[in-house]
């Protein structure tokens, strides 16, 4: 088991969230950002497309944390945006990683389908990354995205769950798998004290 505090993200998944980051954000915005928290080296400057590391997992904690603060009340809103635009940013530009591709998922039922998109995450995460450890759980009818690695919440403390980027990436995976928005709701984080991150789909947003 690698130490926290030495665990990295790699430059191919630093990338996805910093263009994510920009896409919403506007680039002045994601620039004050990066400056606040010492990654002012990103400005301009998007690391490559590779699986060498690229930032301390820490250093993406502070990053999510910075956001959320930059925004205020409009930081969660923000944060779930990004994660919405990082789940379309990995099927445009690694769909076949995540093994996405394909007209077959269409023929599935719905609940097949969420489990196969939240296990094309796991899978195109763990390809990239080997450090992280990340699942997919059923408990009765119930499906969810589970991760004891998560890079958005390592080294942050709260009373509440704080991983939002997170919500939104799920959330926009399994609307993409189904063509329905579910409520996606984070059940446990590891900023909380809980051993790992855990992000349910729950009912159809009407």
């Amino acid at each position: 088991m690698v130490n926290p505090e030495e665990a990295v993200i790699v430059n191919a998944l630093v990338r996805q969230a910093l263009v994510s980051a920009q896409e919403v954000m506007g680039e002045n915005g994601l620039n004050a950002v990066l400056r606040s928290v010492g990654l002012g080296r990103f400005i301009g400057n998007f690391p490559p497309n590779d699986t060498n590391p690229g930032i301390k997992t820490t250093e993406y904690a502070r990053f999510n944390e910075a956001i959320e603060s930059f925004y205020g009340r409009g930081g969660k809103g923000m944060l779930r945006r990004i994660g919405k635009a990082s789940f379309q940013y990995g099927v445009r530009e690694q769909g076949a990683l995540m093994g996405v591709a394909g007209a077959a998922l269409k023929l599935m039922p719905a609940r097949s389908r969420i489990k196969f998109v939240l296990n094309g995450m796991v899978n195109a995460l763990k390809k990239t990354n080997p450090q992280v450890n990340a699942w997919v759980e059923e408990d009765g009818d119930r499906i969810a995205y589970c991760e004891s690695t998560c890079a958005i919440c390592l080294g942050r403390h709260s009373d509440q769950p704080v991983c939002h980027l997170y919500v939104g990436s799920v959330g926009e995976a399994v609307r993409w798998a189904t063509d329905q928005d579910y409520e996606i709701v984070e059940t446990h984080c590891v900023a909380r004290g809980d051993a790992y991150c855990r992000f349910e789909v729950g009912e159809v947003l009407a």
